[in-house]
């Protein structure tokens, strides 16, 4: 391999080598021509039978380090062994780099190998390539994959769905048989509500691998539950099995329909799911969702009974709640908010916070907990306790975080990282946390996620050490990061200016890729002068005061070989608000590249492409947000 080192300790990148991933090394290998191996007499066929046995042995690991641009430099043959490899390896790849996989396969018109490719690349496809007679294939295929890679693609999503509906041939709304449910698989996630009614009973199989449900889709769920067609069958009749085989879908379970499941049934249900999210077998959203349903079905029927109500204010009834009491999965069904209120002491509290937070507690329940500790612990809640509290957090104000001792990097990591704790508390946790002499390190900024970044003052992005941006500015996440001008320039805002930094290369744009949402007008241009060929899924996530400013002209070399993915999100709020700056279609400006877009016309034979009409699919940072920071020049700084 020894071309493999000089490759790598060329000093073209003039980047620290930590930066590279395997990935990046590996695909740079395969594409950049080197004089090594003929200097040393290898030749063509040799090079070519070494890059092949690479391919052969890459694991995921490396495969995951995808980029795109020096995949472009790879042949067709490689190209379509890359892309096998990752289909038997089961790569899972990010939307930035499956749909720029997607163009370079189509370049190469390896889009009719479809049954050989991994499902998620088949979702950024040109549905204007797949041909008649393959419609149904392509449609069972794609539909394994993970339709949420289309977030930033709406009008791809949109297609995605009329174009396998077309190709079953039903009507609208669609009336799903048994047979077209399971040709469609995860694709019925984005049905109306009203085809979920209306479909076959089977729809539940679907549903439960949506990630979620929108409220439509919810109430149609209850609907069909409650007609008694599926093999549940009414709900009357539920037992256990049944309501556990509904998997996530139960936790939609409206609180009017748990009135009408036997009581027995219904609290052993509650038990187990208790015991599961206090095994962190469930997510806080979907348990929090269940109790609070499950709950108000309670309440609603000790209403309906003769039973007295036990207010609030009445003294302890059910007995006081010891550690032993803790224990039990139905806790929540013997204490209600006002009796833990009356019936939970400051010694049992201090004690068993862990065990009793375990429970999925209502957000009325919550409060009772933060006021008993608030009265326990009037100085501040000390920091061990800290770390047990992580699904409180999101109630405690600014002030009240203030108070609080944070010295140790668990703990910061405890309470950022629980996925419970609001944006706009970064600052002031992370502030305790740098007053007692703390560090912002890079294995902690990906710990706690890079869309916190955004969050953070620029005094302390300021205090982070550019080796720790470049070490690991490739895991940081930063997709998420807001893009509103006024509270994402302060990304590339620099007192040297834009001009500070080295050329762009392709290897600088791999790693400023993720930052490139506060990217001002000026640092665009001249990406798009060095042929970067930027990725859909970065544009849509481009500051779009920025992009307004960019010409016809830019956006077009800007994406070059990407231009046509602007017509699969052409809906998307970043895309059509540059349209309408512009008071033009994508025709007009001449950016409809692709005579077989997902808008070209009808089918009308089994050889021509498979095509679908579209029709668009259906609290950031607040005011104190930073408006001034230098990540960019972090990222460039030796």
């Amino acid at each position: 391999m020894a071309s493999e080192v000089s490759m790598l300790d060329r000093p073209a990148l003039d980047l620290p080598r930590a930066l590279v991933s395997r990935g990046l090394i590996l695909c740079m290998w395969l594409t950049t021509p080197c004089a090594g191996p003929h200097a040393e007499g290898f030749s063509q066929e040799g090079l070519d039978a070494s890059r092949a046995d690479l391919w052969a042995s890459a694991n995921t690991s490396l495969l995951q380090g995808f980029r795109c641009q020096p995949a472009s430099q790879l042949s067709r043959d490689r190209l379509s062994a890359l892309i096998r490899r990752m289909a038997s390896q089961q790569v899972l790849l990010k939307a930035w780099q499956l749909s720029c996989l997607a163009n370079l396969a189509a370049l190469h018109g390896l889009q009719s190998d479809f049954p050989l490719h991994p499902p998620d690349l088949l979702l950024f496809y040109n549905l204007g390539h797949v041909r008649e007679a393959d419609c149904r294939a392509f449609t069972h295929r794609a539909a394994q994959g993970d339709t949420e890679l289309l977030a930033n693609l709406p009008d791809q999503r949109a297609a995605l769905q009329h174009s396998a509906l077309a190709c079953l041939g039903v009507s609208h709304p669609p009336r799903l048989s048994a047979s077209d449910l399971l040709l469609l698989g995860v694709l019925v996630c984005d049905m109306e509500a009203s085809s979920i009614v209306a479909s076959d009973p089977h729809v539940l199989q679907n549903l439960q691998r949506c990630p979620r449900l929108t409220p439509a889709q919810q109430a149609a769920l209850n609907t069909l539950l409650t007609s008694g067609r599926t093999v549940l069958g009414p709900p009357v009749s539920w037992n256990l099995e049944g309501l556990q085989a509904l998997g996530p879908l139960a936790t939609y379970i409206s609180s009017s329909l748990w009135m009408h499941v036997q009581e027995a049934v219904g609290l052993d249900f509650f038990g187990s799911m208790v015991a599961a999210c206090r095994a962190g077998r469930l997510s806080q959203r979907d348990i929090r969702h269940f109790v609070t349903s499950f709950l108000e079905a309670k309440a609603k029927a000790k209403l309906m009974s003769s039973r007295p109500k036990r207010g609030t204010g009445r003294p302890c009834i059910q007995g006081n709640i010891t550690a032993a009491t803790l224990q039990d999965d139905l806790f929540l069904l013997h204490y209600d908010c006002s009796q833990l209120e009356s019936c939970l002491g400051s010694r049992v509290l201090r004690a068993n916070v862990d065990r009793l937070l375990q429970h999925p507690l209502p957000t009325e329940c919550q409060r009772v907990v933060k006021a008993k500790l608030a009265r326990i612990y009037p100085s501040g809640i000390p920091e061990e306790q800290l770390r047990l509290i992580t699904s409180l957090v999101y109630l405690y104000s600014l002030v009240e975080i203030r108070q609080w001792n944070i010295t140790s990097r668990d703990t910061v990591m405890a309470l950022l990282a629980s996925d419970v704790a609001l944006e706009n508390q970064t600052e002031a946790i992370l502030q305790k946390f740098l007053d007692h002499k703390g560090t912002i390190t890079s294995a902690l900024l990906v710990a706690i996620g890079g869309s916190r970044l955004c969050w953070m003052s620029p005094r302390q992005i300021q205090a982070i050490r550019p080796s720790e941006f470049r070490c690991w500015a490739g895991a940081l996440d930063t997709s998420s990061l807001p893009s509103e001008p006024e509270r994402t320039s302060f990304f590339f805002q620099s007192p040297r200016g834009p001009s500070a930094a080295p050329g762009p290369t392709a290897a600088y744009y791999d790693f400023v890729r993720p930052y490139l949402g506060g990217a001002p007008t000026e640092e665009l241009q001249r990406l798009a002068q060095a042929n970067v060929s930027m990725d859909i899924h970065t544009f849509t996530n481009l500051n779009p005061c920025a992009l307004q400013n960019l010409s016809v002209n830019n956006v077009r070399t800007l994406l070059g070989q990407n231009v046509g993915d602007l017509q699969k999100a052409r809906s998307h709020p970043t895309i059509s608000s540059w349209l309408r700056s512009l008071n033009k279609s994508l025709d007009e400006l001449g950016l409809d590249t692709d005579p077989a877009s997902p808008t070209s016309p009808t089918r009308t034979h089994s050889n021509t492409p498979w095509t679908s009409h579209l029709t668009p699919p259906g609290e950031g940072p607040g005011k104190d947000a930073p408006t001034s920071v230098d990540i960019w020049v972090a990222l460039a700084s030796p």
